[in-house]
């Protein structure tokens, strides 16, 4: 009987976590809509979807060169030829990719550590998750935020869970 409640504390941890975490990044998107609402009329349809799996930073355009070597997405050599003014528009770049599948692996691990009396695996669980976002937390703020966010979420949603299945069932 304590592997069926193991199983469904599992599951209920890893994959009804993400409706919390996205409820989450709703309530923290409009706190920050209503903060930023003077300065930010035009957002991307995009960017306001908050259980998007993807955050996305805009490039800023780089100035076009008049003649040599540009980069527009590709490498294009024109050889002393003149480029023309017609600026491309600049693609966006994605960030923190993968992010719901390593949510249900956080969320897993955190409820299985729990389960199994072992709470110090949880460090190991954010020590891997931070150093594998690392580059990517350091160069955008809004990864950052979204990583903090998310993390917290997740790990409270799943520590709960494992703690409300060990009290209540497994006892």
């Amino acid at each position: 009987m304590n592997a069926l409640w193991i199983t469904i504390a599992l599951v209920v941890a890893g994959f009804m976590g993400w409706p919390v975490t996205a409820l989450v990044f709703r309530l923290a998107r409009t706190i920050d809509d209503k903060a930023d609402a003077a300065g930010k009329a035009d957002q991307d349809a995009s960017a306001q979807d908050p259980s998007a799996d993807v955050t996305v930073d805009t490039l800023a355009a780089a100035p076009p060169a008049q003649t040599g070597q540009t980069v527009d997405g590709e490498l294009t050599a024109g050889a002393g030829q003149p480029t023309s003014d017609v600026t491309q528009p600049v693609p966006a770049q994605r960030i923190l990719r993968g992010g719901a599948i390593i949510g249900v692996l956080e969320r897993l691990g955190v409820c299985l550590a729990i389960l199994a009396g072992q709470p110090v695996a949880i460090a190991y669980i954010v020590a891997v998750k931070g150093l594998g976002r690392f580059a990517e937390l350091k160069e955008t703020p809004v990864a950052a935020e979204r990583f903090i966010i998310g993390t917290l979420t997740s790990m409270l949603w799943a520590a709960g869970t494992a703690a409300i299945a060990k009290v209540f069932f497994l006892s």
